[in-house]
């Protein structure tokens, strides 16, 4: 049976540490940078580094990669100190600290992945001690999401178009889902969250929506249907890369392996028009953002008549 492609990375770079060629500390090659040098997908140079934090052999140090070796132990302290002593975080710890390891663990490894004694782990230090710089998982989560967003920023200047106002905010919050696979499950919809960096997002959709004089109950409609838009796509982004991730098989490559048996499925169902899309070798390229630019547009083309229909 052959290796998936995400093994095989694996391999390599369990084959460099182990010959030295990677030291204890040395910083792993970047998700970037294996995709540049092995040809594949960002899913599975990530996948490739998610195998090696498993087997311990490298893991994340905030503010500069993945590096060789296990993490630092946390900090234990002896339980009869521990009942005399109120336990104390570690000095030298800041908030940000916390947010940005949950981050680093999140983008490797998902949110299924986060936990507080994890990020304890990672940071070397007390899990109690994490609570007093961000309360807890789901405190923690909120403060993953503002800080992702935060590298999003809207121009300052919102376009004169309702059009290009709606649009840019969507791809602006598209391109935070592309670079964090995790965020849009983070996300809710039907329970606003209080997220200081995505609240303008909001406001400038209902501002762009203000200018068909629409009451605000459709307003409010119009902006929620924008965003769920944007993060449906972007979840589909996320399971897909799961998916490339286990099976080492692009979607396209995966479709490739079910060709006979679609085929059988629509000739036995007498799917015409299925039928008729795949004559003469169709060749479909499944690409997530072309799906979400086709599909934007599809959203404004709709908003447009029916808010038009509403004024």
């Amino acid at each position: 049976m052959n290796e998936a492609p995400y093994q095989r990375i694996a391999a390599e770079l369990r084959r460099r540490i182990e010959a030295g060629e990677l030291a204890p500390g040395a910083r792993v090659p970047s998700t970037r940078a294996l995709v540049k040098e092995f040809g594949v997908a960002m899913a599975t140079a990530t996948k490739a580094l998610q195998v090696l934090q498993q087997d311990r052999l490298v893991h994340v140090r905030p503010g500069v990669g993945t590096v060789v070796g296990a993490p630092r132990p946390a900090r234990r302290r002896d339980r009869a100190a521990q009942a005399a002593v109120p336990e104390r975080p570690a000095l030298d710890l800041h908030r940000d600290d916390v947010v940005r390891m949950g981050i680093a663990i999140a983008d490797a490894e998902g949110l299924g992945a986060l936990s507080m004694r994890r990020i304890a782990a990672e940071l070397g230090v007390s899990t109690m001690a994490l609570y007093r710089y961000v309360g807890g998982k789901d405190a923690l989560v909120l403060r993953m999401v503002d800080t992702a967003m935060a590298e999003f920023p809207l121009p300052a200047e919102a376009p004169a178009d309702w059009r290009d106002g709606i649009g840019g905010v969507a791809r602006v919050q598209w391109a935070a889902y592309r670079r964090h696979l995790w965020l849009a499950s983070a996300v809710s919809l039907g329970r606003p969250q209080l997220v200081p960096n995505l609240l303008p997002h909001t406001d400038a959709v209902l501002r762009a929506v203000g200018s068909f004089g629409v009451d605000k109950s459709n307003a409010l409609y119009a902006a929620i249907s924008v965003f769920a838009f944007v993060r449906g796509v972007a979840l589909a982004m996320e399971s897909e890369a799961y998916a490339e991730q286990d099976t080492g098989l692009t979607a396209d490559e995966w479709a490739d392996r079910q060709g006979d048996q679609l085929a059988a499925l629509i000739s036995a169902g007498n799917l015409t028009a299925f039928r008729e899309l795949l004559a003469d070798d169709f060749d479909f390229d499944y690409d997530l953002d072309r799906l979400f630019e086709f599909g934007l547009e599809l959203v404004l083309d709709g908003l447009e008549m029916r808010l038009a229909r509403l004024r």
